[in-house]
């Protein structure tokens, strides 16, 4: 039985580094800032409505069928069993740049359902939401893939097993391990760059993609530091992508000149990210991919962190007695 107790929720859900060199797909992990924040409101007309979009400059629809938010919280409430007398209600503020290549779609639809689901009185498990959440990466970019949609939602760094059906958990990493994360001012739409990458690929190159795969994740469980570096190679997807991006090749130089234990795209890009042992390391890292970029005539934002275990959060509750009785059927 739903146990509806807010009339408003608010969330917050991260930035997220997705494929993280040669996890393409199948490994994403979150950042402190920036992010998306909805905010979910009961409604006594019932289905989801999307009322407002902040920030995005007046791109992204408010249609729920098109709104990555929208799509994963309509999800949602097609699963709950109960009937529901009420609605929700949603409005988006977006505090991320859109096509950054750092999963501004996912956190949307992680945003929501992590609302909704508050509002319903938590009626599934955190790790349950991600189904509904990866929908909205459905409408995104065609796919519903759960490397940022997975990361966002829970945190920490996460391993995608596989998407259908989906077996995502997390793994052990560092507790001194740091993000440099450099956005270019420029926009990739994830789409686009996916229809680029080729179909066939060579045996050995895949042979070395997983032995960097497998390895990565035996140095974040290990803590080894020196095991992420040797790691931290993308052999198939990198090479095609970077083609992309303005100045990568002098960011990714720049970036392990400084200290980096290894440096690739964020996502599908334009932004950059490095891992790093220290916030000092992270922050020298940071200065030296902005100048490398600003040498090719991009300005930048640059995002410094470790990283963010807590996933999406809960940022405040409204609690009226009026919802509590006679809205649930």
């Amino acid at each position: 039985m739903i146990s509806n107790n807010f009339s408003e929720v608010r969330v917050f859900a991260p930035a997220t580094v997705a494929n993280v060199g040669c996890g393409f797909d199948v490994l994403g992990f979150a950042i402190d800032e920036p992010g998306d924040e909805i905010v979910a409101r009961v409604r006594e007309e019932t289905g989801v409505v999307i009322t407002a979009v902040h920030g995005d400059g007046g791109k992204l629809p408010l249609r729920v069928d098109q709104n990555t938010a929208g799509v994963a919280a309509t999800a949602l409430l097609q699963d709950v069993t109960d009937n529901l007398s009420f609605g929700i209600e949603l409005e988006l503020y977006k505090k991320m740049p859109l096509g950054s290549g750092l999963g501004s779609s996912a956190a949307s639809a992680v945003a929501a359902v992590v609302a909704v689901n508050r509002l319903l009185g938590d009626p599934y498990e955190r790790k349950d939401l991600l189904q509904f959440a990866v929908e909205g990466e459905r409408v995104a970019c065609g796919a519903a893939h759960a490397d940022n949609a997975g990361a966002s939602l829970l945190g920490g760094f996460v391993f995608i097993r596989s998407n259908h059906p989906m077996d995502v958990f997390p793994i052990d990493y560092p507790e001194d391990l740091h993000s440099t994360v450099i956005h270019p001012h420029i926009e990739i739409r994830t789409e686009d760059t996916r229809k680029i990458l080729r179909k066939q690929i060579l045996l050995a190159r895949a042979v070395a993609q997983w032995g960097n795969v497998g390895a990565l994740v035996a140095g974040l469980m290990k803590g080894d530091h020196d095991l992420i570096g040797r790691s931290l190679h993308d052999e198939i997807i990198e090479p095609i992508r970077s083609v992309l991006i303005p100045g990568f090749n002098q960011m990714k130089s720049a970036a392990m000149d400084a200290g980096a234990l290894g440096c690739s795209i964020s996502g599908s890009g334009p932004s950059v990210f490095a891992l790093s042992r220290s916030k000092e390391e992270a922050r020298k890292i940071g200065s030296a991919m902005q100048r490398a970029v600003a040498s090719v005539g991009l300005d930048s934002d640059v995002y410094i962190s470790k990283i963010n275990k807590a996933g999406s959060t809960v940022i405040s509750e409204k609690q009226t007695q009026e919802w509590n009785s006679g809205m649930v059927e």
